[in-house]
């Protein structure tokens, strides 16, 4: 076959680590197939040493372009593919079939856009890709509902394969641009890299965006509400939250939020952060934390297993059918209950351990090798 696949999102958060995944899992996998890869100039170096079967083909449109889901739908046309597969839900216009689609979550529906003409629009055409496309792989079984209830998508035409963390976060040895050598080098690297961000107390981690359903202003006050109880303990008294995701100029409820609990100097907000970064705030966090309203699966949660960290997240969504018995769950619209979650992992001690050993089984159970696999089957259906 050739397959056409769309990797123009290869920096995005969530879309972006289901991109790089997929295609080094396929290129594990599959020798035959020929696979066209999509991007544009800036990324096209990111999609090297796939195998001779992977070729790059650039891409000069921005799908922020009014008329490029029109553009690009033509572009695909001229590739003369067997199959394509855009890995996530905004089809252009003009694809031709047969394609594959992956949902990832409906909360564009749900949350970004208010009520409106251009809702209705976004809703049409999210729908009509949908329908259009041969086969659509849905992230979790949540996710295959929402698109049953909320576009009425048939169910026949949907395939379940979920996602799974970064192989590297199973990686608990020093990060690549390690400056110490030595059986204490990770160790060393760790306090390095918290040293830099002037992270010298111990602390609780968000990582992910902060649009709207991700409720960080309840996080917030929820972290508001267990500083207060913590105040006297010997060493919690000086617990910090820390969010790495967007800039939270962004989002004015979220300072607010900060502001009016008066957590200024024990909130910080990083931005993103390297991959080994990243990791590193995973594994020295007393714990996780991810009280989100709405996810089509949620990666976080499972990084931060898989990096040996407790983990308090949402008992709603997919959240439950993703982390298992393996974390604490609270319900997100509850600042109390949230404050409840995080006390409950800090202070009980046999609850910690059980987490972080119940969250490594967790985690493991998700494989990119068995994602592609799956993907590689949904590929040869197809085209029968």
């Amino acid at each position: 076959m050739r397959i056409v696949f769309d990797a123009r999102h290869l920096r995005d958060f969530g879309v972006g680590t289901y991109i790089r995944n997929l295609l080094r899992g396929l290129s594990m996998l599959d020798s035959q197939n020929q696979y066209l890869l999509v991007t544009g100039t800036q990324d096209a170096s990111q999609l090297s040493g796939f195998g001779p079967n992977f070729k790059t083909v650039i891409y000069q449109g921005r799908d922020t372009d009014r008329l490029d889901p029109i553009r690009f739908g033509w572009f695909v046309r001229g590739l003369h593919a067997d199959l394509s597969h855009i890995p996530y839900s905004a089809v252009p216009w003009m694809m031709p079939k047969p394609y594959i689609v992956t949902v990832h979550d409906v909360s564009r529906l749900l949350y970004d856009q208010p009520p409106g003409w251009r809702s209705h629009l976004r809703r049409y055409r999210f729908r009509h890709g949908l329908l259009r496309a041969s086969a659509i792989i849905t992230v979790s079984g949540a996710t295959k509902g929402d698109l049953e209830g909320l576009v009425d998508v048939p169910p026949e035409k949907m395939r379940l394969i979920y996602n799974a963390p970064d192989p590297r976060f199973f990686e608990h040895g020093p990060p690549m641009d390690a400056r110490a050598a030595g059986p204490d080098m990770a160790s060393y690297e760790r306090k390095r890299i918290l040293e830099r961000y002037q992270i010298t107390f111990p602390y609780l981690v968000y990582a992910g965006t902060i649009r709207p359903q991700k409720n960080i202003p309840r996080l917030v006050e929820a972290f508001a509400v267990l500083r207060g109880e913590l105040e006297q303990h010997p060493v919690y008294k000086d617990i910090r939250l820390v969010i790495i995701g967007d800039e939270i100029s962004r989002y004015p409820s979220v300072r607010r939020a900060v502001v009016q609990t008066r957590m200024d100097a024990f909130v910080r907000f990083l931005g993103f952060v390297p991959f080994d970064t990243l990791r590193v705030f995973y594994e020295a966090a007393e714990a996780f934390v991810f009280p989100s309203l709405y996810e089509g699966f949620g990666l976080p949660p499972l990084e931060a297993m898989a990096c040996g960290t407790p983990v308090v997240a949402s008992n709603v969504s997919s959240l439950p059918e993703v982390v298992g018995e393996a974390a604490v769950t609270v319900n997100p619209e509850n600042v109390f209950d949230i404050a409840r979650g995080l006390r409950d992992v800090l202070l009980d001690t046999d609850l910690r351990v059980r987490l972080r050993r119940a969250g490594l089984e967790q985690a493991a159970k998700f494989s990119w090798e068995r994602t592609a696999r799956e993907v590689l089957t949904v590929y040869g259906t197809t085209i029968r």
